[in-house]
């Protein structure tokens, strides 16, 4: 008789349940894997076979068939090995079967029967609790990383020998225990740090306040880099569910180090120009790339024009849907990419382009392909767009420090507080609202109306950009504690639009 075993595989950032069936035949023996197995589950056979025997008990010599269950599944990952064993065992007679009904089982097997970490712990046991089931056996190297999710209960073992003392009632598994939250090595940099750029400071504030997304245009060294680097220390603090979500992306990228503890600070990913496609949204095998390595966190694209144009307008439906859709030969998939992207450019290919002090030595020609490499619509979904000016050497020497992240911060939660407290909102940040919603949220009067119809026209602007500017004025009004978004919030907010020549007014 076949003898089911619960577990579940991934997918994206997910874990689907999958059910490995096991029977027991009289043919001469062998074991054959059906239900669209990957490469790794179909060497689970040799792994399995040696850990049985390494825990002292009897591989069946039959032929062992496993079924995996939705057959239409694809199955990736080493996480199968430990219900095939289970599986193997119960069906053999040499285990007990009453836990396997209420009970998950995933885990990568030794030859010698231990159990290895993998990647995916977090997800296979959201998926345990919103299945249903009781309980999750994990490897204990990943089961403090699982023990986080409240409503299942994650048991800890270290060899295959322990789950089957477990099964048997002879010998109990001890619960996982959360491990202590991933400190980062090294604290965010301070935004006091930073002399001058005050127009780029607020500008920065007012990205953090609203989840916008942010463009830095000036000449190399004057502090682009530098300001974008202490973006994720003026974000609010992480919220538990949000923890769980990044802690959830980078278990299933393999990123969580020998720690496995829950992710609290915000990420701040900042991949190289040379990124293909696959490494910036996600792989062939649908794992994630950096734009939802950085959910909840931000997206920094150092000299910006320098990245693949197939790359950059990739970056499209994230930025406005704030979520991937990969479709691959191997299914298709959605990815969290609720990221603040914070972008930096030079003006023209030798940087100098309105420089107060340094001639620019670009032709006309050379200063319009580089900025043709920044398509339109691709613009048209980045919010604030600043230019940077150097700092005066005088400010750099002399100049006092500027105000400190701590209390840049304590305003930007201040804006949150608002909007997660606003009715219609739905909890979303500014920059995440989307259609009428905008309109509602912004509230504006008469005045700002105006104001923004003469944005418009002056700067030619898209019906997304307008939208975008309405945004950016209901986080501005935030910032300055107000119901309704005003003539002024408008104003300040459809200034950080680049003019069309990119130069400085």
């Amino acid at each position: 008789m076949a003898v089911a075993v619960h577990t579940g595989t991934l997918e994206g950032v997910d874990a689907v349940p999958i059910l490995v069936e096991v029977d027991l035949l009289r043919r001469l023996p062998s074991v054959v894997i059906v239900g669209l197995p990957g490469g790794a589950v179909r060497e689970s056979a040799d792994r399995v076979r040696s850990a049985i025997q390494q825990a002292d008990l009897e591989f069946p010599r039959k032929r062992v068939v496993v079924n995996l269950a939705p057959a239409d599944v694809r199955k990736v990952g080493t996480g199968f090995d430990l219900p095939i064993a289970v599986g193997i065992l119960a069906a053999s007679g040499q285990v007990a079967h009453e836990r396997l009904d209420d009970t998950v089982f995933f885990g990568e097997l030794s030859l010698e029967g231990q159990l290895r970490g993998l990647r995916g712990a977090l997800p296979a046991a959201l998926m345990a609790r919103d299945a249903g089931f009781r309980r999750i056996v994990l490897p204990a190297d990943c089961a403090g990383e699982a023990a986080v999710v409240e409503g299942v209960e994650v048991l800890a073992a270290d060899h295959l020998a322990d789950v089957v003392a477990w099964l048997d009632g002879s010998r109990p598994l001890p619960a996982g225990r959360p491990t202590a939250p991933t400190v980062p090595a090294e604290p965010p940099l301070d935004l006091s740090e930073v002399r001058g750029q005050h127009r780029a400071r607020r500008a920065l504030e007012i990205a953090a306040a609203g989840g916008h997304n942010l463009l830095l245009v000036g000449a190399p060294g004057c502090g682009k880099t530098m300001l974008a680097a202490r973006m994720p220390g003026i974000l609010p603090a992480l919220g538990f569910e949000e923890s769980i979500d990044i802690t959830r992306v980078w278990s299933v990228a393999g990123l969580l180090g020998d720690g496995r503890g829950l992710v609290t600070q915000r990420p701040f990913r900042a991949p190289h120009h040379t990124i293909s496609a696959a490494g910036m949204v996600g792989s062939a095998t649908l794992r994630p790339g950096e734009v939802s390595l950085a959910h909840h966190g931000v997206l920094f694209l150092d000299e910006l024009p320098e990245f693949s144009r197939h790359v950059l307008e990739l970056l499209r439906q994230p930025l406005e849907d704030r979520e991937i859709t990969l479709t691959r030969a191997a299914g298709t998939v959605r990815l969290p990419a609720s990221v603040s992207l914070v972008a930096a450019a030079n003006p023209c290919p030798c940087g100098y382009l309105g420089h107060p002090t340094r001639p620019c030595a670009c032709s006309p020609g050379a200063v319009e392909r580089y900025r043709t490499r920044l398509s339109g619509p691709l613009m048209d979904r980045i919010d604030l767009q600043v230019w940077v000016q150097p700092v005066d050497p005088e400010q750099i020497v002399h100049g006092r420090r500027g105000e400190s992240s701590a209390a840049v911060r304590a305003r930007v939660e201040a804006a949150r507080a608002r909007q997660r407290e606003r009715p219609g909102q739905g909890g979303q940040s500014n920059a995440a609202l989307r259609g009428e919603a905008i309109r509602e949220v912004a509230a504006p009067t008469t005045e700002a109306l105006r104001v923004l119809e003469d944005a418009l026209a002056r700067f030619g602007l898209s019906a997304r950009a307008w939208a975008r500017i309405l945004k950016v004025a209901r986080t501005i009004a935030d910032l300055d504690g107000a119901d309704v978004v005003d003539a002024a919030h408008v104003l300040e907010a459809s200034s950080f639009r680049l003019p069309e020549d990119r130069e400085p007014t």
